[in-house]
């Protein structure tokens, strides 16, 4: 899968690849709580702003979709005070291994720069070594679905 170079693009650069991340993130998160697919395929082709909330990214190894992340208002429905959210961080099993979550991270931070947040936060059940090797540092344990989460925050 490592066919550099590796490119990122916005979803709002490149509708076309919309469906394929709303299947992506739908069998990965949402399926599994209960989602339609409909419905992300929804939330993907809105998060479309030129600045700020709501971005979704796409990571092409040469021209093939290969993961994505988004930057989001709110992600976890217990911490509606608390935003912007790095959210969806998802690679394709084939493509793991070759940094391609640190690069999606980083493009998720720059657009959270760009519009001006100071700091944004993430859930994880499983990857909180993978974040705290990028910056993030863990704020506080929770409950969401019945499964134990780590809430991380990173200072931009």
């Amino acid at each position: 899968m490592n066919r550099e170079p590796w490119q990122i693009v916005s979803i709002a650069e490149r509708p076309d690849l919309g469906n394929l991340v709303a299947n992506w993130l739908w069998d990965a998160f949402w399926h599994p709580n209960g989602h339609s697919l409909e419905e992300v395929r929804e939330i993907i082709a809105e998060a479309t702003a030129e600045i700020g909330t709501p971005q979704s990214f796409v990571l092409l190894a040469g021209d093939v979709p290969c993961g994505t992340a988004s930057l989001v208002a709110a992600d976890l429905e217990l911490r509606q005070d608390i935003g912007p959210w790095l959210a969806g961080v998802y690679v394709m099993p084939e493509a793991r291994g070759q940094g391609c979550a640190q690069r999606l991270v980083a493009a998720v931070e720059d657009a959270a720069r760009q519009a001006g947040y100071r700091s944004l936060y993430l859930y994880t059940n499983d990857a909180q070594g993978l974040y705290a090797k990028l910056g993030w540092y863990p704020i506080e344990e929770a409950i969401d679905n019945n499964r134990p989460v780590t809430i991380m925050r990173r200072d931009l």
